[in-house]
């Protein structure tokens, strides 16, 4: 028989990788083996794709400390997903990172790697994971926030008002 907590994991890392996936390779670029996702996409709205981008994200983390994840693996999730967010503000160029850096696809690496190791697996303090993604969606909002304030300049500058 098999556990029924193992068989509970097994279903959230196989909907972590769903989620993956989506935001990172959900579509072959054609004539290529490369794959890109919806995150890139999201990063293009002005104002709001790359927070909605980071909460998707953060979702792969909160998921990853509820599996177990140490302290470690979760920060370095958490800069993978704040390195995505800050460079993915440069125009056109941090849509091309954005497109190869994968932070997703690296988050659930380090996931699945921890989940293959035999060490003994404890739950994070839930307060430290709190803080940990109660930063990164501070961040990704503040980002947003500049986003939208020097869309808003330019505009004001080329029209002149």
């Amino acid at each position: 028989m098999s556990n029924p907590a193992d068989e509970s994991k097994a279903i959230v890392l196989r909907r972590l990788r769903q989620l993956t996936d989506v935001l990172d390779n959900a579509v072959a670029i054609p004539g290529t083996n490369y794959r890109v996702g919806i995150d890139p996409l999201l990063g293009l709205l002005p104002g709001g794709g790359d927070t909605l981008g980071a909460i998707l994200s953060a979702y792969i983390v909160l998921q990853a400390a509820q599996l177990g994840a140490p302290r470690p693996t979760l920060v370095r999730m958490v800069w993978n997903i704040l390195l995505d967010s800050l460079v993915g503000t440069i125009p056109l160029l941090g849509d091309l990172v954005d497109v190869a850096w994968k932070a997703n696809t690296k988050n659930m690496a380090l996931l699945e790697a921890h989940m293959r190791s035999p060490y003994n697996r404890q739950k994070t303090d839930t307060w430290f994971v709190y803080l940990l993604l109660g930063g990164v969606i501070l961040v990704a909002i503040a980002i947003s926030f500049t986003g939208v304030f020097i869309l808003t300049q330019l505009f004001k500058l080329a029209t002149g008002t």
